[in-house]
């Protein structure tokens, strides 16, 4: 029995799929008003915390398992 080796090339499909998500999302989705909205949703859940919260939440970030939140500067 011949070894059958074929390719086959996902790239037409991944294309197809692509365009589906972003035709799904619509016209008007605004990805920078997305994740600013995810941004204040994090400080939100993030803020009032009591001191034994504060301190598992910053052991968690130190851990590596939370992101640390604290503000950044950005290069202009």
């Amino acid at each position: 029995m011949a070894d059958h080796k074929f390719a086959y090339d996902l790239t037409l499909d991944e294309a197809r799929r692509r365009s589906a998500v972003v035709a799904a999302l619509g016209d008007d989705w605004d990805p920078v008003a997305v994740l600013a909205e995810e941004e204040l949703a994090y400080d939100m859940l993030y803020s009032n915390l009591d001191d034994e919260q504060q301190r598992i939440y910053d052991e968690l970030v130190q851990a590596g398992i939370l992101p640390d939140r604290a503000p950044r500067e950005i290069a202009d």
